[in-house]
């Protein structure tokens, strides 16, 4: 490999223009992929299998209605009145607007919402009173009843009285013989009875039709009460629901997508801003929730850019030069946009989170500088030691490039085994990043000796030209560092990392809402709004499912959404119940749940954990939970439980690489242990900053919260891949020197010399462009570029200058043991190119005059 990157080098240094254009060309055709290929990206991190993917897959087939998208739109007036009636219909007005835009599919009224819940609460506070006059209403008609049937009954006694005594005088007149006389008489008696008996008979149908009626309205007039009973119930767990805040100065409208909030392309969601803000009413604000206003338009801001420039500040104290200062930041900048572009080509095919890129920017820019810093630097230190210019580029490609290579690879193996977790848009994100710093790599070892080549001798400032070989350049007698020193900044550096790292004990994963975005944005002043106004729990709202044993009847729906609501309500985390939807059959059913507090709240993530625990009920009810909250819930807990399979594998990687590139077995351990102790210290500093406060104002975290997600597993790749570039950078060295013959604690010292102030410098570099990226636009880089920062910061100048050289002097001569049997097996990496510098040797000073000629 080094010497094929010697006469990739040499023929890019003696052919630069050619080198140059094949880049610039590069970029116009990635520029035109993203063009023409480019799709749109997403502001989704879910992941399949989770248990909210799949209550919302079944959602949609049960209740499709529920199926689409909603986003929040905040409106308030300004001087805290209440909505006029003019403004009320501006409102109406604004939400109509929305409709225009082709993937919105309707929206909720606010104040027509708020009208029904009253309606439907008056009813209900009425209907106590309505069921009492009912039943008082039939008690006095059962009363009538009563008295009609007791007359009734007395004109049927006094009925049979008289048939009684017709009876008797009948049978009188027959016996003496008086009957035949007196029977027309009796007929007319006996009709006159029949008569009677008659009426009397009607008038008891009429009495047993009433009875019935009575008996009817009361059994309707119970089911009624039963049914008011079931509305309380009902009306007691959404009470806590509203659409108009209680001072009347807010309200909630809600603009329904045909698809998830997610899936909507930006521009549709940029006009649906744009329409319901410019038809809002005098007098009246609206904001807009995360969910539809956050933006990652722009990879690069004003804080990015100052991190460059000091990146380029780092690099002119370093070469006193304008144009090696200058030039690791122009090829990284194009290897950026190569590498970005083309990534971004794809996502028209593969679903690529809002994110991705910008990883990819942060990226290929810190290592993109770093990696050219370290050729241009190697052929500096060359060239004024007199070495012919075209040869100086060719060596320096040769040793330090392919220690490029080598140290780009464990980055790239490193972000590729992200892919190995299983959550697909985390293997995305690594992905992208190995391509950019791939293309970084391929751009440090091509177009950097290319531009070497055209810049020529002004690599150097005209003081170091006028010294090139001069004895000045020669290298100092190396003496060991004194052990008590060396034991002292050990313990010293390993306490204050095991310090630093305390407060990841304590480290809560979530993803970014409403107030992770600056104070002065629509997302934080509706998320803000909604908290003061409506209560927290209203910015994390669930949706919970019921599917029942056996679908119920329509008249039996009511008290089958009541049972459930009970048992929801049942947990103290619970403000508020309603129900959303109802299948078809009625035998899946869909549930408001409004939590106490906020979606990144420890009791609500107890409450997702809770209600979930709850399934089955006791009839065989299966509980499901879903909606937003739920699901950055379940990847967070996803990604909590990846992050310890990845570390082991990536300790792992670690080990085995090291063991091929230093021949030690030690070495590589030392180095391991301490990538995790401060891959842990900067995990400590975020979970200070972002989720306790500390330092909050000076890093724009007004309030705190969980830490992002996918940091933790992030870092762990990303970091590794960085502290092994120093690793080999510095240890690479230290063996060399090893090799030629210097005793194990004198090489210590002499890899330390030669790597130490090209390695401050990138790791500076690094810093400063990370640290740009923590003042971002973005909320999610925000905490990236800080702990990247961090990260960079106590393994370069903690570990690597200070933990490993003190272990590895203190140990000695041990440090560089391997078993015979295991020396025999392992590959000679020749990371620094130690056989091409033997035959490609640097002038020593006494040949700086024939060097020169």
């Amino acid at each position: 490999m080094a010497h094929l990157l010697y006469r990739i080098g040499r023929a890019s240094a003696m052919r630069p223009i050619v080198a140059i254009i094949a880049w610039i060309l590069a970029l116009g055709m990635a520029g035109g992929g993203f063009v023409a290929f480019g799709g749109t990206l997403t502001d989704s991190f879910s992941i399949p299998g989770l248990e909210t993917e799949e209550v919302t897959d079944q959602l949609k087939q049960e209740i499709p209605e529920l199926a689409g998208g909603s986003a929040r739109a905040v409106f308030q007036t300004e001087d805290s009145s209440e909505f006029t009636a003019e403004q009320i219909q501006g409102v109406k007005d604004a939400l109509t607007a929305a409709e225009e835009v082709g993937s919105v599919t309707g929206f909720v009224d606010p104040f027509d919402t708020q009208q029904q819940l009253e309606e439907q609460m008056a009813q209900l506070e009425a209907a106590p009173q309505q069921i009492e006059d009912g039943r008082a209403q039939i008690a006095d008609g059962q009363e009538q009843l009563d008295a009609g049937q007791a007359q009734l009954e007395a004109a049927r006694e006094q009925l049979e009285a008289n048939q009684a005594q017709l009876d008797a005088a009948i049978e009188a007149a027959r016996q003496d013989a008086t009957y035949l006389l007196a029977q027309q008489e009796f007929l007319n008696q006996q009709a006159q009875l029949d008569e009677a008996s008659a009426q009397l008979d009607e008038q008891q149908q009429q009495i047993d039709a009433q009875q019935a009626q009575l008996d009817e309205g009361l059994v309707e007039l119970e089911e009624q009460a039963a049914q008011l009973e079931l509305g309380a119930q009902l009306a007691d767990a959404t009470s806590g629901i509203r659409s108009v805040s209680e001072d009347g100065t807010t309200a909630l409208g809600i603009i329904q997508f045909d698809a998830s909030v997610y899936e909507v392309v930006q521009e549709d969601k940029d006009e649906v801003i744009a329409l319901v803000s410019a038809a809002v009413p005098a007098g009246v604000t609206v904001n807009f929730s995360a969910d539809i206003a956050t933006s990652v338009e722009g990879v690069l801001g004003v804080g990015e850019v100052v991190g460059v420039l000091l990146a380029f500040v780092v690099l002119m104290v370093m070469m006193r030069a304008i144009w090696p200062a200058l030039m690791p930041i122009i090829t990284s900048v194009l290897g950026v946009g190569v590498g970005v572009a083309t990534a971004l080509a794809f996502s028209g095919v593969v679903e690529m989170s809002s994110v991705t890129p910008i990883l990819g920017v942060m990226l290929a820019l810190a290592v993109g500088i770093d990696y050219s810093l370290f050729i241009v630097n190697r052929h500096r230190e060359q060239y004024k030691r007199g070495m012919q210019l075209h040869e100086s580029i060719g060596l320096a490609n040769g040793t330090s490039g392919n220690a490029v290579v080598f140290a780009g690879s464990t980055v790239i193996v490193a972000l590729l085994a992200l892919n190995i977790t299983g959550i697909p848009f985390l293997g995305i994100m690594g992905t992208v990043g190995a391509f950019c710093v791939g293309i970084a790599v391929l751009v440090a070892v091509t177009l950097t000796p290319a531009v070497l080549g055209l810049i020529g001798h002004r690599v150097l400032g005209r003081k170091a030209r006028a010294t090139i070989g001069a004895p000045e350049h020669a290298e100092a007698p190396i003496e060991p560092m004194r052990t008590g020193r060396a034991l002292l900044r050990l313990t010293a550096a390993v306490i204050g990392l095991l310090i630093l790292a305390i407060p990841a004990m304590s480290m809560r994963l979530g993803l970014p809402d409403g107030t992770q975005e600056p104070t002065d944005s629509t997302q934080y002043i509706a998320y803000k709004t909604v908290d003061e106004k409506f209560g927290e729990g209203v910015n994390g709202t669930l949706l919970v499912t019921a599917e029942l044993p056996e679908a119920v009847a329509d008249e039996d729906l009511l008290a089958a959404q009541v049972d459930i609501a009970t048992a929801l309500m049942a947990n103290e985390d619970v403000s508020a119940v309603a129900p959303a939807g109802a299948s078809e059959d009625n035998g899946f059913l869909a549930f408001q749940v409004i939590p106490n507090e906020g979606p990144s709240s420890e009791s609500t993530v107890a409450l997702v954990e809770d209600l979930r625990a709850l399934s089955p009920l006791e009839d065989g009810t299966v509980i499901g939970v879903a909606g937003e909250a739920s699901g950055n819930i379940d990847v967070s807990q996803k990604l909590d439980e990846a992050l310890p399979l990845y570390l082991a594998i990536v300790v792992g990687l670690s080990i085995i690489i090291l063991i091929v590139v230093f021949r030690s077995l030690l070495v590589p351990i030392i180095a391991t242990l301490g990538f995790v102790l401060s891959l842990f210290a900067a995990f400590g500093a975020v979970t200070a900053v972002f989720q306790w406060g500390w330092l909050g104002s000076l890093f724009g975290v007004h309030d705190p919260g969980p830490v992002l997600s996918f940091l933790p597993i992030l870092f762990t790749g990303i970091l590794f891949g960085l502290a092994m570039d120093y690793q080999l950078f510095l240890t690479t060295g230290m063996r060399e020197a090893y090799v030629h013959g210097m005793d194990a604690r004198r090489s210590v010292v002499a890899g330390l010399r030669h790597g130490r102030a090209v390695v401050t410098a990138a790791a500076i570099i690094m810093i400063s462009v990370f640290g740009g990226f923590v003042f971002s636009h973005i909320a999610m880089i925000r905490p990236m570029g800080f702990g990247l920062a961090m990260g960079v910061l106590f393994d370069a100048f903690v570990v690597r200058m200070v933990i490993v050289p003190a272990i590895m002097h203190l140990v000695g001569e041990k440090a560089w043991w391997l078993p015979a049997w295991l020396d025999r097996i392992l590959p000679n990496v020749d990371v620094e190119g130690a056989a091409l510098e033997r035959e490609h040797p640097v002038p020593h000073t006494e040949d700086a005059e024939a060097a020169k000629a």
